[in-house]
């Protein structure tokens, strides 16, 4: 079991910056690959980014790609998403999500296990 718990979500301006962390316990963090999402009101939750299990490889949705990243720290068992150049379209709940296997996936069915998520809201 991994065990995700997000923070660092808030009321932000457009385009203000926010970082998104997401705490992982249980089993050995770094043989996760490990996901953003995001749902908004109303629609379908959707990938954000993705980074596997060492931290070199990394996949944006296009939608956020040059604005936001993803990285992890793994002596800290620890994912992070820093947010840029927020977008009111950029407003919804952002979850955390872990697979068990080391290489990143755009897909929400790949992943087992799942944080309660934080809320972002953009102002225009």
């Amino acid at each position: 079991q991994v065990q995700l718990v997000e923070s660092g979500g808030g009321l932000v301006q457009a385009g203000g910056s926010l970082r998104l962390s997401c705490a992982a316990s249980g089993r050995t963090f770094g043989r996760n690959a490990m996901g953003w999402f995001r749902q908004a009101p109303g629609k379908e939750r959707e990938f954000v980014a993705t980074i596997n299990w060492g931290g070199g490889s990394t996949y944006y949705a296009d939608s956020v790609k040059g604005r936001f990243t993803i990285s992890r720290d793994n002596a800290k068992n620890t994912v992070y998403l820093q947010m840029n150049s927020l977008k009111p379209e950029d407003t919804a709940v952002y979850y955390c999500a872990a697979r068990s296997w080391l290489v990143i996936s755009t897909t929400q069915n790949d992943y087992n296990y799942w944080g309660q998520g934080t809320q972002v809201t953009v102002s225009s």
